[in-house]
């Protein structure tokens, strides 16, 4: 059904498989930064508009490949879109960030609430298929999610927050209901990255962007606990080839021994974070290991292209050797930001750090540095 994968590097690395060089791809690689995305957003008048629109979503997705010689797609859809399946109403206003028309904030819209109907959702697996024939192996496909956490934040805020009152309020005050909301999102997002993966996804991520503004206990109680109930129910191959899971809490740094535990490939890690220590601590040889995305400031990229290359350099250095034993798994990373691209980014920068994370990357494979 799908043509022959020819770039492997990426999932070779999720899989701490010894690669030529450091894979690189970046999480909002399809977007606003763009002229030609503004350019086909405009057309499809929306972004809901771009996203469920098979043609569209494929035409955005590979926008950045005809671009950048990235090591891998993902899918262009949003994090929101599974709470949009519950009914709660998702909209986009220009300039502005997602709402949802109704929130889940008393114990009766929690009670109504439950896995919803996948067909609901068939214009994302229409689109993951579409964009995986469009690929045609160039490289792989990543599908991806919000874990249930961070979807729980939107549902009960009803859009993005700076103090998190409401959704904590009812996590302290409810934690009864809190936990059925985290249930339900949990089984719905297993249930939607399978489809995603049956649909031609090679590799699926989890996103916990809200995460790292949950207190020590809270953070392991209602959204590590969660993520986990997502993992336990992935599919771990189709079609008898294994399928890679990553998962990036924005802000969650200082849980990586806990978020060692879990069951899935690969760490993301924001720019806060030592990846030499990271590496130490989850990265090397062992039960548990795993390979590491991240993590370069994405306001790096407003530097000039020289500062653009030292700070990619700094970034790779600061991993460590790479894994070079095509015999054996080791430890190895994936370069990505610490967070999705700045709309505001020049293009051309993004050139500049594609292209350095490939060469700096080799050149520590062969000593050239």
């Amino acid at each position: 059904m799908f043509a022959p994968l020819q770039n492997d590097t990426f999932l070779r690395a999720c899989l701490r498989q010894a690669t030529d060089y450091t894979p690189v791809w970046l999480m909002r690689q399809a977007g606003r930064y763009l002229p030609e995305y503004r350019a086909t957003r405009a057309q499809a008048g929306s972004f809901m508009g771009l996203a469920t629109n098979t043609d569209y979503a494929t035409e955005v997705t590979l926008q950045p490949l005809e671009r950048f010689p990235l090591d891998a797609a993902i899918l262009f859809s949003d994090i929101l879109t599974v709470p949009d399946a519950m009914g709660l109403g998702l909209s986009f206003a220009l300039g502005e960030g997602p709402k949802f028309a109704t929130p889940i904030r008393d114990e009766a819209a929690v009670a109504k609430l439950e896995v919803p109907d996948m067909n609901k959702l068939r214009y994302v697996f229409d689109a993951v298929t579409s964009i995986r024939k469009a690929l045609n192996g160039r490289v792989p496909l990543i599908g991806f999610s919000g874990s249930p956490w961070t979807l729980a934040c939107y549902m009960v805020e009803g859009a993005g927050s700076s103090d998190y009152r409401l959704v904590k309020t009812m996590m302290y005050q409810r934690p009864d209901l809190m936990h059925q909301i985290l249930a339900v999102n949990a089984d719905s997002v297993a249930q939607y990255l399978n489809l995603q993966i049956e649909a031609g996804a090679q590799a699926v991520m989890i996103f916990d962007s809200w995460g790292g503004v949950l207190a020590d206990a809270a953070f392991h109680t209602f959204s590590l606990a969660y993520t986990a109930r997502v993992l336990a129910q992935l599919k771990r191959e189709h079609n008898g080839v294994k399928i890679p899971r990553l998962v990036f809490t924005k802000g969650g740094g200082q849980w990586l021994d806990a978020m060692k535990q879990l069951d899935c490939e690969v760490l993301g890690l924001d720019w806060t974070v030592n990846l030499a220590r990271a590496r130490a601590l989850v990265g090397e040889n062992g039960p548990n290991a795993k390979a590491l995305q991240g993590n370069l400031d994405p306001n790096v990229l407003f530097a000039n292209p020289a500062q653009i290359e030292a700070e990619v350099a700094s970034v790779l250095n600061s991993f460590g050797a790479p894994h070079t034993d095509r015999t054996q798994n080791g430890p190895t990373q994936i370069f990505n930001l610490g967070h999705g691209i700045s709309q505001f980014t020049p293009p051309e920068n993004v050139e500049v750090l594609v292209r350095a994370v490939h060469a700096h990357s080799r050149s520590l494979r062969t000593g050239a540095c």
